[in-house]
């Protein structure tokens, strides 16, 4: 049987390097950890890390597409963040001019929810957890 110990990871692809490391870092409170410039790919790869360890890698790549999000495509749908509190992140966020969707209910857990999305357009959800 093979054994997972979690999540590594989550890897990013944004269209400015700047703006996605301004959400990720001044909104959301990543923090940089490494920044490296690959020059044989014209592009950049910058290592954050957020509350208990978690950590997602954010790249830039000349010409790359943009992301699918109507009607959804097929990968990864959204990155959740859990949170003892959805109202102070949506305070946070709207004070930062993101956009956000109201607070929704899951029907199936009884928890509260909203979206947003990065400047890239990658819906983020944030997802009330019982501390």
């Amino acid at each position: 049987m093979m054994q997972l110990l979690g999540i590594h990871h989550v890897a990013l692809i944004g269209a400015d390097l700047e703006r996605s490391k301004h959400f990720y870092v001044e909104v959301l409170g990543f923090r940089v950890v490494a920044e490296h410039h690959r020059p044989a790919r014209d592009s950049w790869k910058v290592d954050l890390q957020g509350p208990g360890g978690m950590q997602l890698e954010l790249f830039t790549f000349p010409g790359a597409p943009p992301r699918p999000s109507r009607p959804e495509a097929q990968g990864l749908r959204h990155l959740a963040f859990a949170t003892p509190n959805v109202e102070a992140c949506r305070v946070r966020l709207e004070a930062h001019r993101v956009a956000c969707e109201e607070v929704r209910v899951d029907e199936y857990t009884g928890r509260r929810f909203f979206f947003c999305a990065d400047p890239d357009g990658l819906p983020i959800e944030f997802y009330e957890v019982v501390k």
